[in-house]
Formats: C-alpha cells, sequence, structure tokens
C-alpha cells in the first residue's frame, strides 16, 4: 500500500507499507519556502531524492530523518524501495538553457512510480521509455513555461502509458511563479470535472484495470 500527499511544485511525500513489517517514507523535491512563497508541511524521510539543483527542488535541509540521498542517475535500493534515476532535460535543448533533471522511477509494494521532475522535453527518447518501462503512479509535470506545458504532458503521457496521473508543479494561490492552472491540463486532457484530494492510498490489487484514472491532490 501507498500514501501519497503532495506539498505543491514537484514535492511529494510517499510512503509505503505492506501494513505488516516493512514501511518506508520517500520525500521528492522539497522546496524553499522563500523562495515558492509556498509554506512546506512537516515532512521526515527514510529516502531523499532531488530531481535538479534549483531551489523550489532541492531544499534537502527541510526534511527531518536520516534519509539516504539521492541527487542523480543511478540504480538504488534502500528499505526494499528499488530506485532507478534516469537522465533527462529541463528543456527541449538538451538542457543548453536550463540545464539537466533526473527522471526517477520507484518500486515498492508491487507498485511502480514515476517521477518526472522538472521535465522539459516535449516527448522522452526510446532510451528513456526502455528505462522507465511499466509505470502504475506517474507524477508530471503540467504547468508550462519552467517545464512541459499541458499539450506536450499528454503526448508523454501517451508515450508511458500508465494507469494513474498525478499532475504537479502548476498555479497555486501565494505560488511566486506564474504556471498554468490544472483546470487547463484537465481540459486537454478531456476530465474537467476532477476533484482534488487531500491524500491519495492506492494498493497494487486495486489499480485500474482499463483505462487511466486522473488524480488531483491538494497541498
Amino acid at each position: 500500500m501507498a500514501k501519497i500527499y503532495w506539498a505543491g511544485q514537484s514535492c511529494f511525500q510517499i510512503s509505503v507499507s505492506n501494513s505488516r513489517d516493512h514501511s518506508a517514507d520517500i520525500v521528492i523535491d522539497p522546496f524553499d519556502e522563500d523562495f515558492t512563497g509556498l509554506k512546506l508541511p512537516n515532512l521526515s524521510a527514510d529516502i531523499l531524492l532531488v530531481t535538479h539543483n534549483h531551489k523550489d527542488h532541492n531544499h534537502i535541509k527541510n526534511v527531518k530523518g536520516t534519509p539516504f540521498i539521492v541527487e542523480g542517475p543511478g540504480e538504488y535500493e534502500v528499505k526494499g524501495v528499488f530506485i532507478q534515476g534516469i537522465p533527462s532535460s529541463h528543456d527541449d535543448v538538451n538542457g543548453k538553457e536550463k540545464g539537466q533533471n533526473t527522471i526517477y522511477v520507484m518500486e515498492a509494494e508491487e507498485i511502480r512510480f514515476c517521477h518526472l521532475g522538472d521535465l522539459g522535453q516535449k516527448q522522452l527518447t526510446d532510451e528513456q521509455l526502455e528505462k522507465i518501462d511499466r509505470v502504475d503512479v506517474l507524477m508530471i509535470p503540467v504547468g508550462g513555461d519552467y517545464t512541459i506545458d499541458s499539450s506536450s504532458a499528454q503526448k508523454i503521457i501517451s508515450q508511458i502509458e500508465p494507469r494513474i496521473v498525478i499532475p504537479m508543479h502548476y498555479a497555486l494561490p501565494k505560488l511566486k511563479m506564474k504556471l498554468d492552472e490544472v483546470s487547463k491540463f484537465l481540459k486537454t486532457m478531456g476530465k474537467p470535472s476532477v476533484v482534488a484530494q487531500d491524500k491519495f492510498v492506492v494498493k497494487a490489487s486495486a489499480l485500474p484495470k482499463d483505462g487511466m484514472e486522473i488524480v488531483v491532490l491538494s497541498p
């Protein structure tokens, strides 16, 4: 089972557990509150992933605990969680404008998660797709400007074909960056009436069998 919380921007806490003898807390891309204008909740981690070294993604010191920190590509296994970091670009010109970004694929409790970070590529390469492989839960930026926008996100979703999509990195009250609203993405996907949830709980046995589900989380 996994409980997924979103703090805003690209920051998530994913708590995985088999409800018997194993659990792990994964935090991805904690942000600097002064830089973003958003408030970061109290986060504690066993595993901390950073997709790239920008202030709205790399505020490691704001996360409690003594986590195993991953800040780039490679393969790792920590507390029963398999992690693969995949190189990608923060823009659509091989990182020449905004630098590099790491896509993370995580597998735990028979669920495969993929967090795309600040992806700027308008499409994924065959090599990236091969490494990403099957995805149950995809976290994808949709706000445009700094990352891909709604139309590019739709194309990348069709490349990956995940079972569940969670949009991220879009406009929020008090956010200092100008980004598109999540409603634009939902309209693009033909799902304008998705109701936001405080958290999302998912089990491998309860994943959608057919089609794809979009989940919107409230920070």
